[in-house]
């Protein structure tokens, strides 16, 4: 338990309110949180003081503030996820004279967020503000196969949430959980010209304090190129950002 435990149990209440898709109950915030009625409550009467919750009398429900979307704003307007990666990226492009780059996961796509390019290699598709196929590029699949399978089920109803590049991918819900399980028992995630025929890409997942992915690191290569050292080298830094932003480092 935090020193400030009240500050623990708003924190708590936050995060919770903001994984809801609505308002919620009194009796729900309890429970999920695992706090006592009266201290809920009164935990929530500060916190709407203070902007970040807002009471909905007529449902008696209770939601998120302003105040927590200037919060969430003010995230986005820092990128301190940019920010922590950019150096080990450069590193990492150091060391495997190889393009790298970060990734984040939006809907079934990817959005590239970083890119290090490294001296004389190639441009590739994968530029900052480009988003592609998530099931399809190695970041994706490193983020997918952290993710719950019901979360991954959400994403991928049916066959039409499988968009195809070059012919080859998964097309069905099947293959792809058979191609995040190999992910998972291998440490890192593969694709080899599924994005960009003739190059081949690797990556990890960066993970917060709660394990849960928030970007991957990719490196891509020719693919005639020996991988061995480049997926070493991913590994490491997938594991120095995710220290870096207070997470657990996976288990490889």
């Amino acid at each position: 338990m935090s020193q400030v435990p009240a500050a623990t149990r708003a924190l708590r209440v936050l995060r919770f309110l903001a994984s809801q898709p609505d308002p919620v109950a009194l009796d729900r915030i309890t429970r999920a949180c695992e706090l006592p009625r009266s201290t809920a409550y009164h935990l929530l009467n500060t916190m709407i003081a203070e902007g970040f919750v807002v009471h909905l009398p007529d449902e008696r429900r209770y939601g998120l503030g302003v105040a927590a979307f200037e919060v969430g704003s003010g995230y986005s307007r820092q990128e301190p996820l940019q920010r922590i990666a950019r150096r080990p990226l450069a590193d990492l492009v150091d060391v495997t004279r190889q393009n790298a780059h970060l990734a984040v996961l939006h809907g079934r796509d990817v959005l590239y967020v970083v890119e290090e390019r490294a001296p004389g290699r190639p441009p590739l598709v994968t530029d900052v503000g480009v988003r592609l196929p998530a099931q399809l590029t190695a970041s994706g699949r490193a983020i997918l196969a952290a993710l719950p399978a019901n979360q991954v089920r959400a994403l991928y109803p049916d066959r039409t949430a499988f968009v195809n590049r070059h012919g080859k991918g998964p097309t069905s819900l099947s293959t792809l959980r058979t191609l995040l399980s190999e992910t998972r028992q291998r440490g890192y995630a593969s694709e080899d010209g599924e994005v960009t025929p003739g190059f081949a890409s690797v990556a990890a997942a960066v993970l917060d304090h709660n394990g849960h992915p928030v970007a991957g690191v990719a490196v891509t290569y020719a693919d005639d190129v020996d991988a061995a050292a480049i997926v070493s080298a991913v590994l490491r830094t997938a594991d120095t950002v995710t220290r870096r932003l207070s997470g657990h480092a996976a288990t490889r």
